[in-house]
């Protein structure tokens, strides 16, 4: 399996625009990014695919490999395929490596990418939920799983909900899985789901993935040790720093 490994970088963002720049202990994100992929054993070339000469300009500059985009995706899903059609060489897989997860480990990478065996339609990764805080946070979107780890929904809520025990009893009563926002697609089923249109139940819990699931595609879940890190606010960019680089 050759397998294609791409960072959606966007200038734009809402909540920390140019976070993609932004320089966390003398290194952009985005290189942090780029670095810490680079080093996954699966991944064949790694590439930054972005909406802003800025962006591709410092990734070229450090030595990287980027791929300009449209500035009207609405989606990383959407870039990952633009950028998937611009590449040379030929992919059987397509992995979305977050932009904003600076001290990413090479490990859930490979370990999702071992995964695909040309049957997987798409694949992400899911985390045992271990706290009550994580639990119950409507931000942190969750996952059932079938007897195969096959993603039978996602939700923001709390989900499966537990008749019986009390709510601070459920971690001790169920496994509860977090899910990590990173994705790989069999390249044929990313040049499908693209054309798909917004579903139901993607607009009602604002999550791409349950477009994918609601029109049939199976999901593989992957289950990782690693928690994601990602930096979404100037808030979040201290508290990161402050665990990796102190």
């Amino acid at each position: 399996m050759r397998i294609l490994g791409i960072i959606p970088a966007r200038y734009a963002s809402t909540r920390f625009p140019a976070k993609a720049l932004v320089d966390i202990g003398g290194k952009s994100m985005i290189r942090r990014v780029y670095e810490q992929s680079s080093k996954a054993k699966q991944l064949d070339q790694v590439i930054v695919a972005t909406d802003d000469e800025r962006i591709f300009n410092h990734v070229t500059d450090f030595g990287g490999k980027a791929i300009m985009t449209a500035n009207t995706h609405q989606s990383g899903t959407d870039r990952c395929f633009e950028a998937f059609t611009k590449t040379e060489g030929v992919y059987e897989y397509v992995i979305n490596i977050q932009g904003d997860e600076p001290f990413i480990s090479p490990e859930p990478i490979d370990n999702l990418a071992e995964a695909l065996d040309g049957k997987v339609e798409l694949a992400t990764l899911v985390k045992v939920i271990d706290s009550d805080e994580i639990l119950f946070n409507h931000n942190v979107p969750k996952a059932v799983l079938n007897k195969r780890n096959e993603v039978l929904y996602f939700s923001r809520q709390t989900i499966p909900y537990l008749r019986n025990p009390e709510s601070g009893q459920w971690l001790g009563a169920h496994t509860f899985y977090k899910h990590i926002g990173i994705y790989a697609y069999r390249a044929a089923v990313l040049a499908e789901i693209t054309r798909l249109p917004v579903s139901s139940l993607e607009k009602a819990e604002a999550l791409e993935q349950l477009r994918w699931l609601e029109n049939g595609y199976t999901i593989k879940a992957v289950i990782t040790s690693d928690d994601s890190h990602g930096v979404d606010t100037p808030e979040d960019l201290v508290r990161v720093s402050r665990k990796f680089l102190l």
